[in-house]
């Protein structure tokens, strides 16, 4: 990349041009191994040129990087959303609904990504991006547990067998729903999800 300064990213003009990118590699994906892809065959496939290209991305890791870096970030303004939601509402910390409302907001922002995440979730296609989606969902299940037994007994689970037993199921019941073309609306998966998991989220002696 040269010294040039990088673009303003808060510039509605550099979010297209990043979409437009984002899109073509994502396409390209799609049709061909990653190891075949290059920044000719995005640039052209975007409808820009190589150097518009370089003015965002030093290459073709770097802009899966940065990619995962801006997926990451709306992941998380999705599920912030969610919990931000729940504070209007003063949801208590105990009701399913807490964890559904949460959750509900993640599955709509990879339905309006579908085509991204059923390649780098259901195929795997980008090692790097899987891992740092599965790292974050770990983390979000790991604090919504903590929260969820602050101020109860011990649960009768342990917190961390809790953690993995839920990554698992909602990881793998996204990847299905999503190599079966999204059958259900996120609202219903989600209500439906909590309804499979109720005993996790008890205190021991309630179950």
């Amino acid at each position: 990349m040269t010294a040039r300064s990088r673009p303003n990213e808060a510039d509605p003009r550099v979010q297209r041009t990043r979409e437009l990118i984002r899109n073509a590699f994502v396409d390209l994906l799609e049709e061909m191994d990653l190891e075949k892809i290059t920044v000719n065959r995005i640039a052209e496939r975007a409808k820009i040129n190589r150097v518009t290209f370089y003015l965002h991305y030093r290459d073709i890791p770097d802009m899966i990087d940065k990619i995962a870096d801006d997926i990451m970030k709306e992941m998380k303004e999705a599920l912030e959303k969610g919990e931000a939601e729940l504070e209007m509402r003063k949801t208590d910390i105990s009701d399913d609904r807490t964890h559904s409302t949460v959750f509900v907001r993640m599955l709509e922002y990879i339905e309006r990504n579908a085509k991204l995440f059923k390649l780098m979730l259901a195929t795997k296609r980008v090692p790097a991006f899987t891992d740092r989606f599965h790292r974050m969902t770990i983390e979000q299940l790991s604090a919504r547990i903590e929260q969820r037994f602050a101020n109860q007994s011990a649960p009768s689970v342990p917190a961390d067998i809790s953690t993995w037993y839920l990554y698992s199921a909602h990881i793998g019941t996204i990847v299905i729903w999503l190599q079966h073309d999204m059958p259900y609306r996120p609202q219903y998966l989600a209500d439906q999800m909590m309804r499979l998991t109720p005993r996790l989220w008890q205190p021991e002696g309630e179950i």
